[in-house]
């Protein structure tokens, strides 16, 4: 039997642990626990094991609520409690500014959370025909491995998608080609119900047939994908409405294709621009750059200040979508959007886009680097507000920012958009 006493968390969520000289990273594990583990993989300096029992419990832990945890790889940390995973996740972020940008903050905001269960509005499901397990197979991956996990529900989904998944493993039963039919992408707005099927051969008409009959009975809409994102199109309802979210902190409408990038937490995505907001503190006359700025999730609040914003980002459909957006708000006339790779930003790119007064920064795991390196050490954005998905990337820009470029870092903290899992949110905020 080995037995291991937790130390701390690593920044997968797991617990750490040094057994006979030797780092043990064990997952199911936490700060303060004895539990006996059994290690799936070994190396010289370190091993990675499964928590097999708990032999002296942490006060943090809680029973897992979903039925699958421990077999899907969906959610790593349901056996924490909902605030324990927040103050884990300020540490990871914390311990990341230190030891990889060499900063810290002087201030710590409260961090943003919402709902612990039926957060995520956009999924994607992976389907497999498997006969051996009954038939068709949807769902989220198998723990380190390929398969599709054997499961009837997902609890941090809406319960009305939820609801979905045994009657959709029904209908690909009916289908004439499940086999081909690899993945569903879930996207969600307001209370309509967007179900994006891929499919690597055609479909019969009687297939189709089933699919609008499957419509009509659960009130969802159904596209097809046969080949890239491209080939999206829409079967049925014909003439269904766009999906949209709202920002009603701005009296906002975002309107978005099912397979656009959104956030997957609409609630925390309210909440995070609303801080961004504040921090940031845009005003009428000021010109505000938004970098990565996708549909406008940012873009448009900043405009509804009254200040200008130059929208920039990578994604020529994104921009597009993002100019549709600042129609539809009324707000045009303060926006205007530009397409260019980011990740290739010069001093003379920066240059281009003329003076601004401030910067929102929300890339994606890959960080900002080039858009810092590009920024001049004397002058420049006075306040740059910075929106991060990776502790490790905000880090590394937060020293080029601080040490290099002037800055200095006023306030930082999490949002909690994907509870149960080790991924941090964050948003910062830097001044000359």
């Amino acid at each position: 039997m080995l037995l291991a006493t937790i130390e701390s968390l690593d920044n997968e969520g797991r617990g750490v642990a040094h057994v006979d000289g030797k780092t043990i990273f064990i997952e199911g594990a936490l700060p303060d626990e004895v539990v006996e583990y059994a290690s799936y993989r070994r190396k010289r300096n370190f091993e990675q094991a499964e928590t097999v029992r708990v032999v002296r419990a942490s006060s943090q832990r809680v029973t897992p609520p979903c039925p699958h945890y421990g077999v899907c790889g969906g959610c790593s940390m349901q056996h924490m409690n909902l605030f324990a995973q927040t103050a884990a996740k300020q540490r990871v972020l914390e311990d990341a500014l230190w030891h990889i940008g060499r900063v810290r903050s002087e201030q710590l905001l409260p961090a943003i959370r919402g709902e612990g269960w039926g957060y995520r509005h956009r999924a994607r499901l992976s389907a497999r025909s498997v006969a051996k397990k009954g038939g068709t197979l949807i769902g989220f991956r198998e723990k380190h491995s390929s398969f599709v996990a054997v499961m009837d529900s997902c609890p941090v989904l809406p319960a009305r998608v939820s609801a979905l998944i045994p009657v959709l493993k029904n209908l690909f039963g009916r289908l004439s080609i499940p086999e081909r039919l690899p993945q569903i992408e879930v996207s969600v707005g307001g209370e309509q119900i967007v179900l994006v099927l891929r499919h690597l051969a055609p479909l019969t008409a009687a297939d189709e047939e089933l699919l609008r009959d499957f419509s009509e009975l659960h009130d969802v809409v159904w596209y097809l994908q046969a080949k890239g994102p491209d080939s999206v199109t829409l079967l049925h309802p014909k003439g269904a409405p766009p999906l949209a979210y709202a920002l009603p902190d701005f009296g906002l409408e975002m309107i978005f294709r099912p397979i656009d990038f959104t956030q997957i937490n609409h609630g925390v995505n309210c909440m995070l621009v609303r801080r961004a907001m504040s921090l940031l503190a845009p005003v009428a006359g000021e010109r505000i750059g938004d970098l990565f700025c996708g549909l406008g999730n940012f873009t448009l609040p900043i405009a509804v200040s009254g200040a200008r914003v130059l929208g920039i980002e990578g994604s020529a459909q994104l921009v597009q979508r993002a100019r549709e957006n600042a129609a539809h708000n009324g707000l045009s006339e303060r926006c205007e959007f530009a397409v260019a790779n980011l990740f290739e930003a010069s001093p003379e790119s920066l240059m281009a886009w003329g003076h601004l007064d401030k910067l929102l920064i929300d890339p994606p795991r890959d960080g900002a680097m080039a858009v810092i390196n590009a920024l001049p050490a004397e002058g420049g954005p006075q306040r740059i507000v910075y929106v991060s998905c990776s502790p490790a990337t905000l880090a590394r820009d937060a020293g080029l920012l601080v040490h290099e470029k002037g800055y200095a870092l006023r306030s930082v903290g999490i949002a909690s958009m994907f509870p149960h899992t080790s991924h941090v949110e964050s948003i910062a905020l830097f001044e000359k």
